[in-house]
């Protein structure tokens, strides 16, 4: 059977074999969506993904847009303009869809002014996790930061992953969609789409049932832009500032940066590693120098 009204978006970039094979899997629910639609930012791909992703196409068991370059936040804004369905539900390009997947986030939009519902996301080698007192989560700017996407414990958050996340596609529209100014990795984007939500009164849940595994591909998606811990590239800090920026005030901007500076810095990594810090501080300077310049764009 199909599950009325709700497309599944998968946004991708430099994924090969194991987008395909997400794709299988998804076409294999039985509660599988009306529709599938594959936002492709890769330039050029291998020819078997090629031609797998042109059949599929052909047959209407996706529709395969390609998109002329990479943003997470873009590839998401066309899937909210291109998706057919009144929900549409994210998922990242390197999953295993769990049993009920589709079903729990179509139930869960039944209920009361929810907007959005995040599920449980297992990266490699975790199981779910028993619940966790909703007075442990911090308030202000981080707020359900530390939220872990692999409770029990089905409850409204402030914090979202973008990888098992569905939205009411008018909603998330009304409210300005995913903020592309979020460039490079993009970090921090959903959550700041998902506070933004809130405020203009939508219900944003967790629903555990919603659940799939992420594979964590080496290769393609955020992992293009290299490894964080020993990179001088400010496409891997400037989201995490920016969110700050749009969402602080004052001391509690200022102590959000010095965190942050101070762990990706001196971190038990680099510790062991002194050699990477200093490529480490240019790049969190990059990033927050290019963060203050994003946040000014948009007063």
């Amino acid at each position: 059977m199909t599950s009325p009204g709700l497309s599944i978006a998968i946004p991708t970039f430099e994924r090969e074999a194991v987008l395909l094979e997400t794709i299988r899997r998804l076409l294999e629910l039985p509660d599988r969506p009306a529709e599938i639609v594959v936002l492709d930012q890769t330039t050029r791909h291998e020819r078997e993904t090629e031609r797998q992703l042109a059949a599929w196409n052909t047959k209407g068991a996706v529709r395969w847009l390609r998109l002329p370059r990479p943003s997470i936040p873009r590839a998401m804004n066309e899937g909210l303009r291109q998706a057919h369905g009144g929900i549409v539900l994210f998922v990242d390009d390197d999953v295993i869809p769990l049993p009920g997947l589709v079903e729990a986030h179509r139930r869960a939009h039944g209920e009361k002014e929810v907007s959005a519902v995040v599920g449980m996301v297992l990266q490699p080698g975790e199981e779910p996790i028993e619940a966790r007192s909703p007075a442990l989560r911090r308030g202000g700017l981080r707020r359900d930061l530390d939220f872990s996407f692999r409770t029990t414990e089905r409850t409204d958050v402030w914090n979202v992953m973008a990888g098992n996340l569905s939205v009411k596609r008018s909603e998330a529209l009304a409210a300005g969609g995913f903020d592309e100014r979020f460039v490079g990795a993009a970090y921090r984007f959903e959550t700041e789409f998902c506070r933004r939500l809130r405020r203009s009164g939508g219900r944003v849940v967790y629903e555990p049932a919603a659940a799939i595994r992420h594979l964590k591909a080496p290769s393609g998606g955020t992992r293009s832009w290299g490894n964080h811990r020993t990179s001088a590239r400010p496409e891997h800090s400037v989201g995490d500032y920016y969110f700050a920026l749009r969402e602080g005030r004052g001391l509690e901007v200022a102590s959000y940066v010095l965190r942050r500076f101070r762990q990706e810095t001196l971190s038990r990594y680099h510790l062991t590693r002194p050699w990477f810090i200093p490529v480490k501080v240019v790049g969190e300077v990059r990033g927050l120098v290019m963060a203050l310049r994003l946040a000014r764009g948009r007063e």
